[in-house]
């Protein structure tokens, strides 16, 4: 299922412990998983986690796509892998600072 997300909207797993928040979301219907499962506003069963989306999240870090056109921050880590649209997320990189000399 689809659903259009705002920035600052929570999402958890059903699958696990992860829950993150949008920080930065295209303004169009996304199908956000983690673990092979629909993530949703509350918490939910304890489903079975598909075994090859079991890569974790972690507490802290901020999870980007490749063109960074969105951005979620987690803000409880778990063994599932969050994706958009069947594409896995990342952790976004820091950005290189120029030198000062």
């Amino acid at each position: 299922m689809s659903d259009i997300i705002k920035a600052g909207t929570k999402l958890s797993s059903a699958v696990c412990q992860t829950q993150i928040m949008a920080l930065r979301v295209p303004a169009e219907a996304l199908e956000i998983t983690c673990g092979g499962a629909p993530m949703g506003a509350d918490d939910g069963g304890k489903g079975d986690m598909d075994d090859s989306l079991a890569g974790g999240t972690l507490v802290g870090k901020r999870y980007v796509d490749k063109g960074e056109t969105m951005e979620f921050l987690c803000t409880r880590g778990g063994d599932g892998t969050v994706q958009v649209n069947g594409i896995s997320l990342d952790i976004k990189q820091a950005k290189q600072l120029p030198s000062s000399d």
